[in-house]
């Protein structure tokens, strides 16, 4: 499997973050399947476990029990998965963003992947005023979006912190999602842009499927790029797919559209 997306996305070294709705584990899973590096895989929000075979180990503890394990076990294994117990069923409580800091340095992790808030499965969302929960020192942040909201009625069905997208967006529950306003909410400083410090900012539009899709997709890219804080770049794509990289739309070639 090529490593383009894990370049695209800025993922080769340090700290990312994912945030958003609409495929943040599925990124976070196709960059550790991909690189060849050193990685932990954690949270600093609630999280469902990673399939198996994409982790060497996996360890669930509480931070201060981790902060002993962790390094241990990434002496010994190439990808360490790690979280804290929850008393939800299937469900893994985060970390504290500074102990996740503290492991990435402790272990000597080449990449530490990090899910930094929840959008419970809708494909858009805002961040409330305490979202996201970046790590210091995070490297990149990918927000996600999903390009199947594109067309929809904004409703809890599609989106997560519904009140808080429509004051972003300027829209009313029920109003129609359009490109230009995930492109506007991928250049939101109080959207996108919320909390990520001095990282790079990249956008992910997942689940272009069709040309439909790709054509409205590209269309919030351009607008994301003009707007008022942009992303280095906005990367099209699709996880799930055999290869997950659609395109990549940066200022170059906004500009020349």
């Amino acid at each position: 499997m090529s490593e383009a997306l894990i370049d695209a996305l800025d993922a080769r070294t340090g700290i990312v973050c994912a945030v958003g709705a609409g495929g943040k584990k599925s990124a976070l899973y196709r960059i550790l399947d991909t690189h060849p590096g050193r990685i932990g895989l954690t949270a600093t929000a609630m999280t469902t476990p990673p399939p198996r075979r994409l982790l060497d180990t996996q360890l669930i503890d509480y931070p201060e029990a981790l902060i002993q394990a962790v390094p241990r076990a990434a002496a010994l294994h190439r990808r360490v998965g790690f979280a804290c117990p929850s008393e939800k069923p299937g469900r893994r409580a985060g970390l504290p963003p500074a102990t996740v800091a503290e492991l990435h340095a402790a272990a000597g992790f080449t990449l530490t992947l990090v899910k930094a808030d929840g959008a419970r499965m809708r494909g858009i969302k805002a961040p409330r005023e305490d979202e996201p929960l970046i790590v210091p020192g995070t490297r990149t942040v990918i927000f996600v979006v999903s390009a199947a909201v594109i067309g929809k009625p904004l409703d809890e069905t599609v989106a997560h912190r519904l009140p808080e997208l429509t004051q972003r967006l300027g829209l009313a529950p029920g109003d129609i999602l359009g490109a230009e306003h995930i492109g506007q909410l991928l250049s939101d400083p109080a959207g996108a842009g919320q909390q990520i410090g001095h990282a790079t900012l990249i956008g992910l539009i997942n689940q272009v499927e069709g040309d439909d899709r790709c054509r409205a997709a590209r269309q919030a890219a351009r607008r994301a790029m003009a707007g008022e804080c942009p992303p280095a770049r906005v990367v099209l794509g699709a996880m799930r797919a055999s290869d997950p990289l659609i395109d990549v739309v940066d200022s170059a070639i906004a500009g020349a559209d």
